[in-house]
């Protein structure tokens, strides 16, 4: 009698705004602050608005947008900034969570398949969402800091935006011994065009609410086209 090889397990990539959040945490970050009154609002709202559109239209120079977004971070310690987080998670992002993505992301779970949150928003950011989330991977453009864990303003490394989506999910992979092949099927649920370059790549995309680019795509392709929102 043979025994039957066990089904490798799968993996869940899920990009983060505007298909795990109904809204953009990077988006609402700054709205936050100026809300507390410790960004200008007239300069911040019209620079984060013309950066959200720049992401929309898939011309957004993610340097220039980096510089913009993380100046405010290096005027405060990291255990200040982790009070105003504590504060930006409960008011901005709960409200945000709707319960068909929890749902979503337990439906994966309870498959046992590796759930990975890979976002082109920064791990100061969206650390603490993933762990609201239940999910403990977690890939986003990572932060310089320095000798006292202070932001300086800088990133390293590769930027998991586009294409480097595929480089930072390869890298990470590789540093747990592992390759695309050591999962039986890979998904990858996103909303935006800009994630077209890893929604390619894997087995299973999954669009998300889509932009209408994203979705023109999905729909020419024959992808699914879903709904993480709690609308009726």
């Amino acid at each position: 009698m043979t025994t039957a090889t066990p089904s490798k397990r799968k993996l869940a990539l899920f990009d983060l705004d505007h298909t795990l959040l109904a809204g953009d945490s990077d988006f609402e970050w700054p709205r936050f602050l100026i809300q507390r009154g410790i960004l200008d609002a007239a300069e911040y709202e019209e620079r984060n608005s013309h950066f959200y559109r720049q992401y929309q239209n898939g011309t957004l120079d993610m340097n220039e947008y980096l510089a913009f977004i993380l100046a405010p971070l290096t005027r405060y310690s990291r255990a200040e900034l982790d009070a105003l987080h504590a504060d930006y998670l409960e008011h901005r992002i709960k409200p945000l969570i709707p319960q068909r993505a929890r749902q979503q992301l337990a439906a994966h779970a309870a498959e046992g398949d590796e759930i990975v949150i890979i976002t082109a928003t920064n791990r100061f950011i969206t650390g603490p969402i993933a762990r609201e989330l239940g999910v403990e991977h977690l890939i986003a453009i990572e932060l310089e800091e320095d000798a006292a864990g202070n932001f300086t303003g800088r990133h390293t490394g590769v930027l998991s935006f586009k294409e480097g989506k595929i480089t930072r999910i390869e890298q990470w992979l590789a540093e747990r011994g592992e390759s695309w092949d050591s999962y039986g099927e890979s998904f990858f649920y996103s909303d935006s065009h800009n994630d077209l370059p890893l929604m390619k790549l894997v087995d299973r995309p999954v669009a998300v609410n889509p932009d209408d680019k994203l979705r023109a795509h999905a729909e020419a392709h024959g992808w699914p086209v879903i709904s993480l929102r709690d609308e009726a």
